[in-house]
């Protein structure tokens, strides 16, 4: 069994911001794929949205947790636990203010490089041995306001029209690591 995790915060005013680009990674998974995954349900257990399915012939679980981006990880955790997912085959999808705008990156066994949603789940794993799909956000303005502001501040028209550019580009990497593996799929996309 695989989870993919996608980043974000639940609260509507929180929508078209860089913060929640884990949650419309996981949107488009879904739609990309809906006669594999059901519309997402609230499972209070795992306090996170959930879609079930089997793609070709794996079960995959996509979890939006709905704990607020800084305690990500209890959610991740439970499902973990429930489930028994191994941490390699959990993938994680967030935005990363290291990157620049429009730019993915696929790394495992790394950091968390100050992005707290990561340094929960990393906290409550226990490990950094799972797979991250980090989607850059950083603008110039990024250099002018407070990280914390910026990631919560909305995407301008033409950032946003970039960020979903990327969100395509992030999917077309998560389809090649679930082909090819992740080392490939670094080799392609990073």
């Amino acid at each position: 069994m695989k989870l993919i995790v996608g980043l974000g915060n639940p609260d509507k005013k929180y929508k078209n911001t860089p913060h929640n680009l884990g949650f419309v990674a996981l949107d488009e998974i879904q739609k990309e794929y809906k006669e594999f995954f059901p519309d997402y349900k609230f499972n209070k257990k795992f306090n996170a949205e959930i879609s079930k399915g089997r793609f070709p012939d794996k079960n995959i679980i996509l979890a939006k947790p709905q704990t607020f981006m800084n305690l990500s990880g209890k959610s991740v955790q439970a499902i973990k636990k429930f489930y028994k997912i191994k941490p390699q085959d959990i993938w994680i999808f967030h935005d990363d203010i290291d990157l620049p705008l429009g730019k993915i990156r696929i790394s495992k066994k790394s950091g968390a490089a100050g992005h707290k949603g990561v340094q929960s789940i990393i906290d409550m794993l226990g490990t950094k041995n799972f797979i991250r799909f980090r989607m850059g956000i950083k603008t110039p303005m990024a250099e002018k306001i407070p990280s914390e502001d910026f990631v919560l501040r909305k995407f301008s028209k033409s950032d946003q029209a970039k960020a979903d550019k990327m969100v395509k580009h992030i999917l077309e990497a998560c389809n090649a690591a679930a082909e090819l593996g992740i080392t490939k799929a670094m080799n392609l996309y990073n």
